[in-house]
């Protein structure tokens, strides 16, 4: 499941992830919420929490995550991860490669240092 949190504000989107996100979080929150801030402010800021209660991606949802950063990897200013497994960190490793703006993880007692990041 993945919702949208209140920080998020202007080109800021802040997402809470919990259980394992599925093909619907993408079509129904995740992608068409970028897609808004991309068309209104040209470039998306993403920022990431995954609380203790995270547990990856289905299939589906890793190919939409992929083919939605490939296909704007111009489109982002800032994205950042908060928490979750290790193994994420080495994700948006490969994610610099592709992603022009700037990438970061935080660990979950960085959550107000990641939410200065995002929006600096």
């Amino acid at each position: 499941m993945i919702k949208v949190l209140p920080e998020s504000k202007g080109n800021i989107l802040v997402l809470g992830a919990a259980g394992k996100l599925t093909d619907q979080d993408y079509k129904d929150v995740l992608i068409p919420r970028l897609e808004s801030i991309i068309r209104e402010h040209g470039k998306a800021r993403l920022l990431l929490d995954m609380g203790d209660e995270f547990h990856g991606w289905t299939t589906a949802a890793l190919w939409d995550d992929a083919h939605f950063g490939l296909s704007h990897r111009n489109d982002f200013d800032k994205m950042g991860v908060i928490g979750g497994p290790k193994w994420v960190e080495w994700g948006l490793k490969i994610a610099e490669l592709v992603i022009s703006g700037e990438i970061r993880s935080f660990s979950s007692s960085e959550r107000e240092e990641a939410l200065r990041w995002i929006n600096a």
